[in-house]
């Protein structure tokens, strides 16, 4: 593989770029792997780049329906954090940022990892009071984290409107290691990771049917035929349910569509990321001068890239609430991303009852953010047919249990989370 450098694209430019290799190729599937992973996006590529760097395996394939980047890690606001309440979420999100602190040289590629700090606006005693409780939990667990008051705010993002008359601003909770990440170069550097070590990358290869001998899976049956494999890893997001019912499994999961927008290029006007305490408001701008936000999902269940016009309202009337200036600045395109929303918001990472199917779902709003440690963690559960300790408590049976894992305190509502 061809290392890149500040050398190498120098020489490349001496000779007209003509010497550039293809970040991965186009393998024809094999008759059988050790490693199955089902979805090319962000976790069933780093699923599989850990597999092979960390855990030695080589005789692996990563099947994507589309190609690489079409589904939700391409589809989404780049934002990445740490900033969680409960011990469950807390380690694992934490120890996603840590790695996504250090991706850039693990897998040499530019993925404009920015740590340009998250903001969460409060507009009440209450609000203050919750986040103050969510910081000190941060703090507990090592994690960075700072209550501001209001003037401290608007010395970071004065263009907002403190004096809202219904949410006036009155400080926010800031960490400043949290920022942002280009979606798509995570795909493509994690892809490349794994092609380099000898994983197979195939896109265009829809998961048609699983074929079953009792309790253990020997296969899966492709648009591109029937491949044979000793594990089956499922990381299809918003598909999950559909995937999963091939098995003969039906998950406590929910799709429903994720809306996110960009706007036409602007000067330098937002250097962090800010969330509006008040609606489920999100915005930063990226690279290339578009302001990105987003806000919540349709609330019906839909497999569709898209959303409708209701949503679309609902956000951009949060944005004007906290930014005014936003009135005058024209929205460019939309996409929308299909979330695997949980009955308590959190994620699945574990073994299924099929002796060697293994299940990653449940994401709802945080699967980009947990690219990097949802891959490391899996890839440790297929290897070693054990959780990763941090990942521990995201069993599929907790909610049986009566272990759910609650963020936002909304109860067995997959549409509130």
């Amino acid at each position: 593989m061809m290392r890149y450098s500040a050398f190498s694209v120098f020489l490349q430019g001496l000779t007209g770029n003509k010497g550039w290799a293809s970040a991965w190729g186009s393998p024809t599937p094999k008759s059988h792997y050790d490693v199955i992973i089902v979805g090319g996006g962000g976790h069933g590529l780093s699923t599989a780049y850990y597999l092979a760097k960390t855990f030695g395996f080589r005789n692996v394939a990563v099947l994507e329906k589309g190609y690489v980047g079409s589904g939700n890690v391409g589809r989404n606001t780049t934002i990445i954090r740490s900033n969680y309440l409960l011990p469950g979420n807390n380690p694992f999100y934490e120890l996603s940022l840590k790695l996504w602190e250090g991706l850039e040289q693990d897998f040499n590629f530019n993925a404009m990892v920015s740590q340009r700090g998250v903001l969460n606006l409060y507009h009440s005693d209450g609000q203050r009071d919750d986040y103050a409780r969510r910081g000190n939990a941060m703090r507990l667990h090592g994690v960075d984290a700072e209550l501001l008051d209001r003037e401290q705010v608007r010395k970071m993002v004065p263009f907002m409107d403190f004096d809202n008359a219904r949410f006036p601003i009155q400080g926010g909770l800031l960490q400043r290691r949290g920022g942002t990440v280009r979606h798509d170069a995570v795909a493509w550097g994690y892809a490349r990771g794994a092609a380099s070590r000898g994983v197979d990358v195939i896109q265009h290869c829809e998961v048609t049917g699983i074929k079953r001998d009792g309790y253990r899976v020997i296969g899966v049956e492709t648009s591109r035929g029937f491949i044979g494999c000793d594990k089956l890893a499922l990381a299809t997001a918003g598909n999950s349910s559909v995937v999963a019912d091939l098995a003969g499994i039906r998950l406590p999961i929910e799709s429903h569509v994720l809306q996110a927008f960009v706007s036409e290029g602007l000067k330098p006007f937002i250097d962090t990321v800010v969330t509006f305490g008040v609606g489920h408001f999100y915005i930063s701008q990226s690279d290339k001068g578009g302001l990105v936000f987003g806000g919540d999902i349709d609330g019906y269940n839909s497999y569709a890239q898209r959303g409708n016009l209701a949503m679309v309202e609902h956000v951009a009337e949060a944005g004007v609430s906290m930014i005014p200036a936003l009135a005058r600045v024209r929205t460019l395109r939309s996409w929308g991303g299909i979330m695997d929303m949980s009955m308590d918001g959190s994620p699945i990472i574990d073994r299924t009852h099929l002796d060697n199917l293994y299940l990653n779902a449940g994401w709802c709003y945080g699967g980009f953010k947990a690219t990097p440690a949802s891959g490391y963690c899996f890839a440790h559960l297929i290897a070693r047919n054990e959780p990763q300790e941090t990942a521990r408590a995201f069993r599929l049976d907790r909610f049986e249990r009566g272990y759910a894992i609650d963020e936002r305190g909304a109860g067995p509502m997959p549409n509130l989370h």
